[in-house]
């Protein structure tokens, strides 16, 4: 699937913004269906297997925080937020629930667009990884049976939020990434509210890799920065 031929759906109460943003998708090639509010999208999303939802928080009924939590219980769908507050509150809450990102209105379009392209692309490559055994530092990682052997084929037992950071870091290797984008890989959190969450994980895998801090072989630190996966993939 190339991204001109993936299908978004955009759900938006706002006639105008709903119209305005589907026109303006539509010229780049994408395929675009928009729903007013939750029922109607939910009638699309049982009929369909949209590549990626961009959704009002503030809709009226069913709002788009708890359309994202249902989503990300059933798939991996790309979600993009869209809201008219400027407060952390709505952003911190909707990457907890498993949004991708998080835009504020009014938005620049062509910042949109440029979101939309590298979450297409991101949930591509999660596509894409889901079907793959991969090896590294003589660790083996089936991404579709979230399943890690070290070389002696004993299992590593990860929790499945350090599956879901481990998957994101392999995702990524050599990719410097910051603390929120982690902490945005992470689906159904309950207690992870801030960045900290993330140290707390890497510390845990590396543990479980014998992956010294100090001589990091696969979790990397770049200070100031984030994290980095160091190890080459096999």
């Amino acid at each position: 699937m190339t991204s001109q031929a993936a299908h978004i759906v955009v759900i938006e109460d706002d006639a105008v913004t709903r119209s305005a943003l589907a026109g303006y998708l539509e010229t780049f090639g994408y395929r675009v269906t928009v729903c007013a509010g939750a029922e109607a999208a939910e009638r699309v999303l049982n009929q369909e297997n949209p590549d990626l939802l961009i959704v009002d928080i503030n809709l009226s009924g069913k709002d788009g925080l708890e359309i994202t939590r249902e989503q990300r219980a059933r798939s991996e769908i790309g979600i993009i937020l869209l809201s008219g507050r400027t407060d952390d509150v709505d952003r911190i809450v909707g990457l907890e629930l498993g949004a991708d990102d998080y835009v504020c209105k009014p938005f620049n379009r062509r910042e949109l667009l440029a979101r939309v392209k590298n979450l297409l692309r991101r949930t591509a490559a999660m596509r894409q990884l889901a079907r793959r055994v991969v090896h590294f530092a003589g660790f083996t990682f089936d991404t579709a049976a979230r399943h890690v052997s070290g070389a002696d084929g004993a299992p590593i037992q990860l929790t499945r939020a350090e599956y879901e950071l481990l998957r994101a870091f392999v995702m990524n290797p050599g990719i410097v990434m910051n603390r929120d984008r982690l902490l945005s890989a992470i689906t159904h959190r309950r207690l992870a509210t801030s960045t900290r969450t993330v140290d707390v994980l890497v510390k845990r895998l590396r543990v479980k890799f014998a992956d010294d801090p100090k001589v990091p072989r696969i979790f990397g630190t770049s200070h100031g920065e984030g994290y980095v996966f160091t190890a080459p993939l096999d």
